[in-house]
């Protein structure tokens, strides 16, 4: 079958509404937040359109999503329910009260299940956060799609079944069974990053209040704020611009303002907040660079200098990016310095390497190292500059995006579990906040040990170095993001060393044999939207295995949506790494049936398919990007 052709197979609608249509499986799982203690079945969700949304807390695609569906639940009040499914990927997620925190920390405004055991999860098939299957108001399975970019067709389908359904009398608007829990009252809420200043004060950012606060050497009384909803949205990083930036932009503080995807700068002397890179909408492209003004941004998370350089964790797109500064705001220019936008743990040189939500970044003592808190793999890495100039990436603790846990010695098999934050001390070791293990851990270059300073904090998510004034012994201010609050911990004499559990993230495996294997993945745009081949295929796959063994071939980028894989016998296990993007325009662009204002979207997802050689399974591998099940 020619790519043209396998492409129209699998984006067929009426193929796929041929399928069978398929009961949706009851929602189980431990408890329910958001809806005043009473546990919901999908009898008390009949008549209504249900969006069932497959996330975790750890993972930003799924935050994206979050935010893609608020419009969505705000334009059908009366006839759809999301409800949100945690299937958590680290062992921490799964904490009942750390699913509460992360509720309210995301604004999620809707129903969710706890589904620690991953048993909805598993009655749904999903394969990967973020995924969304849509129900229709008699209970069956309309249609399933994984990644992000699916808002505008998800209220179009959901428009479409509410229409068919209130014909057939089967759609019954009823009460929405969401219940927002009480409102919290503490000054700060889920603060993520902060600096210290010369002065002894901190600067943080007050994330969850969309606000950065300038609080005094006791880390409670307030000096400022900045910002607020509609002028910073779920800010991260905060840095101190350079002298020389400072002097030349009129800009002191540099912030990730996150959702916003933007960097912003703060002027201490009159409190304005000026944008300094990014267009205010998110990156679909994964790709990009120019006037910094004019470049839209994904999930900003951090900020480091290397060098007049600005580095950026971009945690949507799994890159690093960096600001050069000109002579006025409007003159900066951004680029890509890191990643290849795949999410994994591939070091060398940087343009080449593959990283998973970098979080966390610092600079070192010397100016010529960034280190980099990878949360997705659980690792600490770093970039660095070559003789020739050209940045590399190096892996100092972490394995891989399924391995974690709380284990310290030989940084080649010490692991970490969801580091956000990462802080070099005075001594060149570099303490690691290692969030999802409540816990300060220490990284040696010297020995190459990896110890554990402090346990028992509330997802610690950054920490900066400060002196004790009466001792002058070095202390660290950490960022417990979970207590809301800054903490002081003074460093032990000895640091401890744990040798605690090693944990893999526990998804079903998908048995194929050794051999030719068909990959498909289902698109079939949203109605009233067609794929824009005017130049060229709009799809496109990026296949790779780890081992990297087990593809014989079939690994690579390319066009199409199909793709035969030829696994290697012998192998045993191992994970196929597949990354999709479709582009669809509303109307049609190849017949020139274009609406004005037509806009175009793009769909795309990440998936890691933990798969077993079985010589009597199936050939074929099918994956939904966004797959339409309704139909007699």
């Amino acid at each position: 079958m020619s790519t043209d052709a396998a492409t129209e197979a699998v984006t067929d609608t009426s193929a796929l509404r041929s399928r069978v249509k398929v009961r949706a499986p009851e929602l189980v799982g431990r408890g329910w937040l958001n809806t005043g203690g009473r546990a919901l079945s999908l009898a008390d969700l009949r008549g209504r359109v249900v969006v069932l949304d497959f996330w975790t807390f750890c993972c930003v695609n799924c935050l994206h999503v979050l935010d893609e569906l608020r419009p969505v639940e705000v334009q059908f009040p009366d006839s759809l329910t999301i409800i949100g499914v945690h299937s958590p990927k680290f062992e921490h997620e799964a904490d009942a009260d750390a699913l509460v925190a992360a509720v309210e920390r995301y604004a999620v405004h809707h129903p969710v299940l706890d589904d620690p055991e991953l048993v909805t999860w598993k009655a749904y098939a999903a394969r990967a956060w973020p995924t969304l299957v849509v129900l229709d108001p008699e209970g069956y399975v309309v249609a399933s799609m994984s990644g992000e970019g699916h808002g505008p067709g998800l209220a179009a389908l959901v428009a479409e079944i509410a229409e068919e359904h209130a014909a057939k009398g089967t759609l019954q608007p009823g009460d929405d069974p969401y219940v927002p829990p009480p409102a919290p009252d503490t000054a700060l809420r889920f603060p993520g990053k902060a600096i210290a200043l010369e002065d002894g004060s901190v600067v943080v950012s007050d994330t969850a209040n969309h606000e950065v606060v300038h609080l005094e050497e006791d880390l409670v009384t307030e000096r400022a704020r900045w910002g607020g909803a509609g002028v910073l949205n779920e800010p991260q990083g905060v840095l101190l611009a350079t002298p020389e930036v400072a002097e030349r932009l009129g800009v002191d503080l540099l912030v990730a303002d996150s959702v916003n995807h933007q960097v912003k700068g703060i002027r201490f002397s009159d409190g304005s907040i000026h944008v300094v890179a990014g267009t205010g909408s998110q990156l679909r492209e994964r790709t990009g660079g120019g006037p910094a003004l004019e470049q839209a941004l994904s999930t900003p998370w951090d900020l480091a200098w290397l060098g007049d350089r600005l580095v950026i964790a971009m945690a949507g797109t799994h890159q690093l990016w960096a600001w050069t500064p000109g002579e006025t705001l409007a003159d900066g220019r951004v680029e890509v310095v890191g990643g290849t936008s795949n999410e994994g743990l591939v070091d060398g040189p940087a343009p080449e390497a593959w990283f998973a939500q970098p979080s966390g970044l610092a600079t070192s003592a010397t100016g010529d190292r960034v280190w980099v808190a990878d949360s997705e793999t659980s690792a600490l890495r770093s970039v660095t500059r070559a003789p020739d100039g050209a940045l590399v990436v190096e892996t100092h603790v972490g394995t891989g995006l399924f391995d974690f846990g709380h284990r310290d010695g030989d940084a080649g098999e010490a692991l970490l579990q969801h580091p956000l934050g990462v802080t070099e001390l005075p001594d060149g070791s570099v303490a690691v906040s290692d969030t999802y293990n409540g816990a300060v851990r220490r990284f040696d270059p010297t020995t190459g040990q990896v110890s554990t300073l402090a346990q028992g904090l509330a997802e610690p998510s950054d920490a900066v170095v400060e002196r004790d004034p009466q001792t002058g012994e070095v202390r660290l201010v950490v960022v417990e993001s979970a207590a809301h609050r800054l903490t002081r911990v003074a460093l032990p004499e000895a640091a401890q060393r744990v040798d605690g559990p090693a944990h893999r993230t526990q998804r079903p495996s998908t048995p194929l044999p050794a051999g030719e294997v068909s990959l498909e993945v289902t698109f079939v745009p949203p109605a009233g939207q067609k794929l824009d081949r005017r130049w060229g295929d709009p799809t496109r796959l990026d296949v790779s295995a780890t081992p990297d063994a087990l593809l014989v071939s079939g690994a690579g980028r390319a066009e199409g949506l199909t793709r035969t894989l030829v696994l290697r016998e012998g192998i045993g296990s191992g994970t196929l790494h597949i990354s999709v993007q479709a582009a669809a325009c509303d109307g049609d662009p190849e017949t020139g049936e274009v609406p004005e204002h037509a806009a175009c979207h793009l769909f795309q997802q990440d998936w890691g398919i933990p798969v077993t050689l079985d010589p009597t399974a199936g050939a074929t591998l099918s994956l939904d990007l966004r797959g339409v099940r309704a139909g007699d």
